[in-house]
């Protein structure tokens, strides 16, 4: 039973702050075993009674920061479809919405890219050709301009 008086309604800022202090002590639960965690999005919410709150714990690797079996898989696999490894994380948008690009599924040939959007994390699946036409969009010409160039 807790001892602290229960709130009537979660608000999103609230969720926060628990999913924060849930953190530092699954880190600090964690830190005693030698692996580290990292914190996933607050997904399931309903501000009446919940939300559910996700952690990854894993070995870290030689940098300290924790393994990511996506990003690994995207880098081996991204130059083989047109892509560079350094895309991994990078954003893109799409009519009026922005995306970040998340992985890469060599079973999926027609859609292999897959991206959240930015602001509820929802995952999409995008061709080759729309992601890589988006990126080259997204670039800054930062071609110098002027007299003697």
């Amino acid at each position: 039973m807790p001892s602290a008086k229960p709130p009537r309604n979660l608000t999103p800022v609230l969720c926060q702050r628990l999913q924060t202090e849930m953190l530092k002590a699954c880190e600090a639960v964690a830190a005693r075993h030698g692996l580290v965690v990292e914190p996933r999005d607050i997904t399931g919410v309903d501000l009446r009674w919940g939300f559910d709150a996700t952690f990854r714990v894993s070995i870290p690797m030689a940098d300290g920061t924790a393994l990511n079996p996506e990003r690994l898989r995207f880098e081996a696999l991204a130059e083989a479809f047109g892509l560079s490894p350094n895309d991994f994380g990078r954003q893109f948008s799409a009519g009026r919405e922005s995306f970040r690009i998340t992985g890469i599924d060599p079973r999926r040939p027609k859609y292999p890219v897959s991206a959240e959007r930015i602001p509820d994390g929802q995952g999409f699946k995008f061709t080759i050709e729309q992601v890589a036409t988006q990126l080259q969009k997204g670039m800054k010409d930062v071609t110098p301009r002027g007299k003697g160039w």
